[in-house]
């Protein structure tokens, strides 16, 4: 589980001069933010075999991370091979002369470097956080003209222009369904996917997943990543674990075949460096944790990763610190299926020291939760909670904090670990004044000073008590309960507990599209609720007036971020796009229905001449108004789930407000090493910077990889034609 995405307080960017090529929402602007991530002293500090450890991790992350090209949208992996084809034969310097010679402005060919760097940034041509496609800010004509009579295409004039007609229109297009990854008839099929062609086949599988049948869904299975294509050229032995789970399943006329071997190819590459960085472990926790993640990816095993995530857990503050896999199921439709991510990083031990001691006062402030003791977990876990520099973050976007891993029952009785990546909020929230949205003219200012003080504040409580907090109610295989069915009683209705979670059933497969947003609505109100207990603001080393400042602009950033939502909101299909937006509506909604005047939106308009709003939270009312509605809210969260994310369309008049507009996350990078060297290389802060440190990622494998990507693509393309190509007799 993830704080959300780096960047996102939304800075409203500007267009090219020339004016859009498309609705605003589906560029990114020529201003966007780009950002380098700063990681050089912590990198010097590390020990020659901690550099090779980190090294091949990071490695390994890098590789795994282009899976994600394939799990976001069927013509992705053939616009990242396009583009690392150009820039590999001219960095963006040497193809600006070419592009201007070619009748492109200045301006065009930035719009093309944004691009290109906004789909290396996401892994894709869809936002990691919201998952709305963008597209290139220029004409088509132009754009054609500089891929076709550049370097790379009088060079290999074939491969180019096979990749420019396989993806140049559907890099371009526009079209409704195309606008919005997703479930239904007005948004399209994310490529995380289990089985099927069709969404009623996904829906099917999404059925069979949840029938409870513990051979289908016990073990976390519905995190199943590894579907199809062949093994490893040198197929490894199947184990028992795997044999009884390869095999066919038959639901309401439906065939589902399941089998493994999905990102193979890049999958070996991946366990390659894993077995290089073992060699340069520093404890047997980290070789254990290795060989288990090894064993996953050669296996398509579940266990086994879980296996690992158990040593990674028992692997207490370690200098480098790391973790991969199919992790976070935000992006799948369903909520259950994993998208790829790989991190490598190194502790900051000044803020990881006031982590540590909120760890230290947890299970003291788990007491100012407003549920009864029942639902609290029987023993905190004591966990690792630490500030990390990171190395490298490979997937489709960077998070400001994680709480992982993410299996309920490993959370459950062996505890977790929280990061908090401190080198992306250092960079992430310097807010330029003119560029707030929302917000008061006379809040402004307190809010640019405290923004990044009160988010470390709220970080580390959604992380350590938010995701750390809270008894799920148990009875296992052999029917036992993890609580006394005759004394519990519930809170809301007085009456003992009449549900439970069964063997085989967990939280994903239980509230499946809102169980991200279902959890990171808690923890977010967890963050809230607690940053106004004066011991957690003096551990962040805040007091008096400075204590006040950092409560009400944490509560002020949350109905902020609520109005920001709804750019997050497509009411075609009536769905939210993005878990911890939708959480936040949900809060601010909580807050406005509190009434009291705690908080008022008033609707205005912009200097632009469009709808806009303001919002205005009454500091005197945070205790006597919105505490007490956050306490309820937040019982009635925890101990029945009764006000879960809302799914109908917000009645909002401020949607208005928001349609149309560029509200861009900024762009971040980390440093490179080139090929089998140990040795930092680091980037200038823009697109063209962004985009060498990918071109000089893969210097060995580079025109491999693409092969191996745009090869998988081309597997995977029957399953994006509809039933009529689908293989007879299944679904």
């Amino acid at each position: 589980m993830r704080e959300p995405e780096a960047g996102s307080e939304f800075a409203i960017g500007a267009a090219t001069a020339a004016g859009p090529m498309a609705d605003t929402q589906y560029i990114l602007p020529n201003d966007i933010g780009v950002s380098s991530l700063d990681c050089r002293e912590a990198f010097r500090l590390l020990s020659p075999t901690e550099r090779l450890y980190a090294h091949h991790l990071s490695r390994a992350a890098w590789y795994g991370g282009l899976a994600v090209l394939l799990q976001t949208s069927p013509e992705a992996p053939y616009i990242y091979a396009l583009l690392s084809r150009l820039f590999r034969a001219q960095d963006p310097d040497q193809l600006r002369q070419h592009a201007l010679a070619e009748g492109l402005t200045e301006e065009e060919y930035q719009a093309f470097l944004v691009y290109a760097a906004g789909v290396y940034s996401n892994m894709g041509n869809y936002k990691s956080f919201g998952d709305t496609k963008f597209v290139p800010n220029l004409p088509k004509e132009k754009l054609e003209r500089v891929i076709l009579g550049s370097k790379a295409a009088q060079e290999h004039p074939e491969e180019v222009r096979g990749l420019w007609q396989t993806c140049g229109e559907l890099m371009f297009s526009l079209e409704p369904r195309l606008r919005h990854l997703g479930l239904g008839k007005e948004v399209r099929p994310s490529t995380t996917r289990e089985a099927g062609w069709m969404e009623c086949s996904l829906r099917s599988w999404d059925a069979v997943c949840r029938t409870g049948d513990g051979e289908n869904s016990r073990g976390g299975f519905l995190y199943w990543p590894f579907p199809r294509v062949t093994p490893f050229p040198s197929e490894p032995a199947l184990d028992s674990e795997m044999t009884s789970k390869l095999k066919s399943y038959e639901f309401q006329g439906s065939h589902f075949q399941v089998t493994r071997g999905d990102y193979a190819p890049i999958l070996q590459k991946v366990v390659e460096h894993l077995e290089k960085a073992k060699t340069y472990a520093a404890n047997s926790h980290q070789e254990q944790m290795l060989a288990q993640y090894i064993e996953s990816f050669t296996q398509g095993s579940i266990e086994a990763h879980k296996r690992g995530s158990r040593f990674w857990i028992q692997d207490k503050g370690p200098i480098v610190e790391s973790y991969i896999g199919f992790i976070e199921s935000y992006r799948d439709p369903f909520g259950s299926r994993g998208e790829f991510e790989g991190f490598v990083a190194m502790v900051n031990k000044a803020m990881s020291a006031k982590f540590e001691r909120l760890v230290a006062s947890a299970e003291q402030l788990l007491k100012e939760l407003p549920w009864p003791p029942a639902f609290e977990k029987d023993k905190f876990l004591t966990p690792d909670f630490t500030s990390l520099d990171v190395l490298t973050f490979a997937g489709s976007g960077i998070p400001a904090g994680i709480n992982i891993p993410n299996y309920d029952d490993l959370r459950q009785t062996e505890g977790f670990k929280n990061v908090s990546l401190g080198n992306v909020l250092a960079v992430a929230y310097a807010t330029q004044r003119e560029k707030l949205t929302f917000l008061e003219e006379d809040d402004k200012d307190l809010y640019i000073r405290w923004k990044g003080p009160s988010f470390d504040v709220q970080v580390g409580l959604h992380e350590l008590l938010g995701h750390g907090s809270g008894k799920l109610f148990v009875q296992d295989e052999k029917g036992a309960f993890n609580f006394d069915q005759e004394t519990v009683i519930n809170p809301e209705t007085g009456e003992q507990i009449q549900s439970w979670y069964r063997s085989g059933e967990t939280w994903d497969s239980k509230f499946s599209t809102i169980a991200s947003s279902y959890e990171e609505c808690r923890a977010e109100s967890v963050g809230l609720y607690l940053c106004l207990h004066p011991q957690v603001l003096e551990i962040f080393g805040f007091e008096g007036s400075d204590a006040e400042d950092v409560i009400y602009v944490n509560w002020l950033n949350m109905v902020r971020a609520g109005l920001l939502a709804l750019e997050f909101y497509t009411p075609e299909a009536s769905n939210w796009r993005q878990a911890h937006m939708q959480a936040r509506f949900v809060i601010l909604r909580v807050l406005l229905e509190a009434g009291e005047g705690l908080v008022t939106v008033t609707p205005t308009t912009g200097s632009d001449g469009r709808p806009d709003a303001r919002v205005r939270l009454d500091h005197s009312k945070i205790r006597s108004v919105g505490k007490p509605a956050l306490e309820r809210f937040l019982r009635r969260l925890q101990v029945s789930g009764g006000l879960s994310p809302r799914k109908t369309p917000p009645t909002s008049p401020y949607l208005s407000s928001l349609t149309g507009r560029n509200l861009s996350l900024p762009l971040f990078f980390s440093p490179s090493f080139p090929g089998s060297e140990v040795q930092l290389l680091e980037y200038e802060a823009s697109a063209a910077g962004l985009i060498r440190s990918f071109s000089e990622r893969f210097p060995e494998d580079g025109p491999e990889l693409e092969e191996v990507l745009t090869q998988l693509a081309t597997a995977d393309a029957r399953f994006w034609e509809g039933p009529s190509k689908a293989p007879s007799g299944q679904a």
